[in-house]
């Protein structure tokens, strides 16, 4: 309406403004004389051009105008049917989910109705049974009266004294023969589960070593290791705490250390070295931080094979680092990752043969030593460590509780918990499987290094030569010559007072002056 209402005005004022131009000019022409009527004429003439192109220009915007409004009319009715058809769908789908659920309610009620009929139809036939038994048993009690000449309380007495006497007797018989069948029964079957179990994992040992060896392309390279003045070697050694043995074998060198994972750190950084040539302080930094890297990605990727041959699932990451770390460790000269997955196999298949679950039992039996990945870190038996570690990452309350029994440190509390604990001891006590004098040699030089570690100032101490020398770095700032003599005084007196050791523990202190500067 408003649209054709402004058509209209501007269509006037056009007109309006035409005809005012017109006389505009008429009265001009008249005060004017004959010599203006030229001019005139012009003015008139330019006057309606311009009303014309007013006029036609104001019904082009006009127009315009109307075909802006219409279109715009034209989409918001579209957007409205859309979204009336969206309304329609939605509601005629909500008709139908509602017709379903009316025809499901409906069977629903039937089939109540079926079934309550056929209860009731049930109990009134149960019930007409019972009155006729009831009615049955009242006419045989009177004729037991009548013949036997005894009340029911008294037949009664005398049927039960003498049931209970014979069932004495029978259970006791019965009671023998199972004890003694239960007892043959077991022991077969507990002989068999053994057997069977050992018989089916057979596992090949071999018993760590203190030493490796690491080839050389020449002998040459000997020279380059050890440095000017022994100063790569030394580097290396304070690095690492591996004991390098540059001895007269060929083309070979030794590194000596009690701890496995140091030991392998040290191979790892030494056989980098000779491969790359560059042999100085700064490049063996950088090559045993590297080493150290790549042991602990090596770890990890043993731990992630053995949780995939035994079928663990979700362990976490720090578990399955910590599982592979075993490979370089060892209790009584038994690697702890072979014992670990011996165990998981043993508790496995003897957990098969009793159906007490296979998954946890394998599980529980490889996780069960855990603990000593990190137990010289933490006080603790490793049986403790092991159930707070597998707690901490999320693993099974059972898992944890037969973790903390297999040693009878926590008191067994299910099947699972003796299936690892007979596990762990078939792993450890068969022949040539371990050897005592390795275990206490390693705690000797464990306890060591931790007693040189205690003193103030001391940065790191590492044991070499199987124990006879502990090589101890302190803080260079913070001790003097002097210092350094009184201290392995000291460290040599607590070692002589506290430890129990063959032979004589040399103590060497070192304190280096280290100066780095950039060039940019």
């Amino acid at each position: 309406m408003l649209i054709p209402i402004l058509i209209a005005l501007s269509v006037v004022a056009a007109i309006g403004g035409l005809f005012a131009g017109r006389w505009w000019a008429a009265r001009q022409f008249q005060s004017m004389g004959q010599s203006a009527q030229d001019q005139a004429r012009k003015i008139l003439d330019d006057a309606s051009h311009e009303s014309e192109s007013m006029v036609q220009k104001a019904l082009i915007e006009s127009k315009e105008f109307l075909l802006k409004a219409k279109e715009e009319i034209e989409k918001e009715n579209a957007e409205s049917q859309n979204k009336n058809r969206e309304r329609e769908k939605r509601l005629v789908r909500r008709e139908q989910k509602i017709e379903q659920l009316e025809e499901e309610l409906k069977a629903k009620q039937k089939e109540t109705t079926r079934r309550e009929q056929e209860t009731t139809r049930k109990e009134e036939l149960a019930e007409l049974n019972l009155q006729n038994a009831t009615n049955q048993l009242q006419e045989i009690r009177a004729e037991l009266e009548r013949v036997a000449g005894l009340s029911t309380e008294d037949a009664r007495r005398v049927l039960e004294e003498k049931v209970v006497e014979e069932a004495k007797l029978a259970a006791a018989d019965r009671i023998a023969a199972v004890e003694q069948e239960t007892n043959t029964k077991v022991d077969g079957i507990v002989k068999k589960i053994m057997v069977t179990a050992m018989q089916r994992y057979a596992s090949e040992y071999v018993a760590e070593r203190t030493v490796s060896v690491v080839q050389l392309p020449n002998d040459d390279m000997k020279g380059r290791i050890i440095g000017r003045e022994g100063r790569n070697i030394r580097v290396f050694e304070a690095a690492t705490g591996v004991d390098v043995i540059i001895d007269d074998t060929p083309e070979a060198v030794i590194l000596s250390c009690f701890n496995p994972l140091r030991r392998e750190v040290g191979k790892v950084a030494l056989t980098k070295l000779i491969a790359d040539g560059r042999i100085h302080p700064t490049r063996i930094e950088d090559l045993v931080q590297k080493a150290e890297e790549e042991v602990a990605g090596q770890c990890r990727r043993i731990g992630e094979q053995v949780a995939f041959d035994l079928g663990l699932q979700k362990l976490h990451p720090e578990l399955l680092f910590l599982l592979g770390s075993l490979k370089f460790r060892s209790s009584y000269a038994q690697n702890l990752l072979l014992h670990c997955i011996e165990v998981g196999h043993i508790a496995g298949m003897i957990a098969a043969e009793l159906g007490v679950g296979a998954k946890y039992a394998r599980r529980a039996g490889v996780l069960h030593d855990i603990g000593k990945a990190v137990d010289h870190h933490e006080e603790g038996s490793h049986a403790e460590v092991g159930a707070a570690l597998a707690k901490k990452y999320g693993e099974n309350p059972r898992i944890v509780q037969a973790i903390a029994a297999h040693h009878n440190e926590v008191e067994p509390q299910s099947l699972l918990d003796h299936v690892v604990q007979i596990a762990n001891q078939l792993s450890a006590q068969r022949p040539g499987a371990r050897k005592e004098f390795l275990s206490s040699y390693i705690k000797r030089i464990e306890d060591l290094e931790k007693l040189c570690c205690a003193f103030p100032d001391v940065k790191k101490a590492y044991a070499l030569q199987a124990g006879r020398e502990i090589r101890v770095m302190v803080e260079n700032q913070r001790i003097s010559d002097a210092g350094a003599v009184l201290l392995a005084r000291e460290i040599a007196s607590k070692i002589e007072n506290s430890l129990a050791y063959p032979g004589q523990i040399r103590v060497n202190i070192i304190r280096e002056v280290r100066a780095v500067e950039y060039a940019k």
